[in-house]
């Protein structure tokens, strides 16, 4: 028996204290059920003016576009750069009757009368942007054979010497292409 008593023993102490840790953890849940029931004291803080972040924000803004405007005005000035505006305008005439071409050379402003047209160039300028250079001019042709209306034009247009079929002139004697600008 004794040997029994021996066993029983310790697994009572161990129910005690099992029992006492138990109550300590019970006793712990009720202190902070105490704590959490105390009315929470709230302090008031001042809040910090915002004015001084703001007119910090609105100043960068302010700077960052006189950045931006100054930036556009010394890309725009290299751009111009690159647009040589011309005071001469070549461009070729074929006579699709006689299959000869010409090479005529205009002053910017002047009208030219080339048998039955009358050819003026308003603009030519250069673009060299890589190695080929991009020519556009603006040209107007009147025909000369129609007398009932002198300010019609048979093209009023840009031509660009390299790709003349997007603003194509279309006559039935004469074709026109751009050739240069100096």
């Amino acid at each position: 028996m004794s040997g029994t008593h021996g066993f029983i023993l310790p697994i009572t102490r161990l129910k005690i204290y099992t029992m006492l840790g138990n109550m300590n953890g019970k006793n712990h849940i009720n202190q902070t059920a105490r704590e959490l029931k105390k009315p929470i004291i709230q302090i008031k803080k001042k809040k910090m003016p915002l004015i001084k972040n703001i007119k910090v924000g609105n100043l960068t803004k302010i700077l960052g576009n006189l950045v931006i405007c100054f930036l556009v005005i010394i890309i725009s000035d290299v751009k111009s750069d690159n647009n040589l505006i011309s005071q001469n305008t070549d461009i070729k005439i074929l006579d699709k009757i006689s299959s000869k071409n010409e090479l005529i050379k205009l002053n910017i402003g002047e009208e030219i009368i080339y048998k039955d047209i009358a050819i003026k160039s308003m603009k030519c300028s250069n673009s060299e942007f890589d190695d080929n250079p991009e020519i556009k001019a603006y040209i107007q042709v009147r025909d000369l054979t129609k007398n009932d209306n002198d300010k019609v034009f048979i093209f009023n247009g840009w031509m660009f010497s390299s790709s003349p079929s997007i603003a194509p002139f279309d006559h039935p004697v004469y074709d026109i292409w751009l050739v240069g600008c100096y």
